[in-house]
């Protein structure tokens, strides 16, 4: 599963602008709702409660908050590079700077595992994560996270 096929390029939040772990997720489901056409509550409680079960912040200040969508009909990514750090209570206690939402159909299952798993691969490469913090182009990120390399990342 390619990550071009998780993100449109109108999923990229190149410099967002966010003071907390809370208003982060306001900002993500805002724009989630303008790509999905569902509800920002409804999103933002979703992702709201996952991260009550413990941080999505897994630590190299990135955070891949997800959930599940009753009524979602494809898998949808959002990615956001911020312009300020914030605290995201993420394991290794660093700021997060780098969010990729991933959003899923309450029944994808294991397509929603896969996704997740290439998300996180793919921000574990230290020369990609170098390259998203290096630029505020939404085109150039898209870019980068579309890119076959990407895409393919074992």
């Amino acid at each position: 599963m390619a990550l071009a096929g998780l993100l449109q390029q109108n999923a990229i939040l190149p410099a967002m602008k966010a003071n907390s772990k809370k208003q982060l997720l306001q900002e993500l489901a805002a724009k989630a709702s303008k790509i999905t056409g569902l509800p920002e509550r409804e999103i933002f409680d979703v992702i709201l409660q996952r991260e009550r079960l413990g941080s999505t912040g897994v630590g190299n200040g990135i955070a891949i908050p997800h959930g599940k969508l009753t009524d979602l009909s494809s898998i949808v990514g959002i990615f956001a590079r911020l312009e300020s750090p914030v605290d995201f209570e993420a394991l290794d206690d660093q700021p997060v700077d780098l969010v990729f939402l991933l959003l899923a159909p309450e029944g994808a299952g294991a397509d929603h595992l896969k996704a997740l798993s290439r998300i996180a691969r793919v921000l574990r490469d230290p020369d990609m994560v170098a390259r998203l913090r290096a630029t505020d182009s939404a085109t150039a990120i898209y870019a980068f996270l579309s890119d076959d390399q990407a895409s393919n990342a074992a």
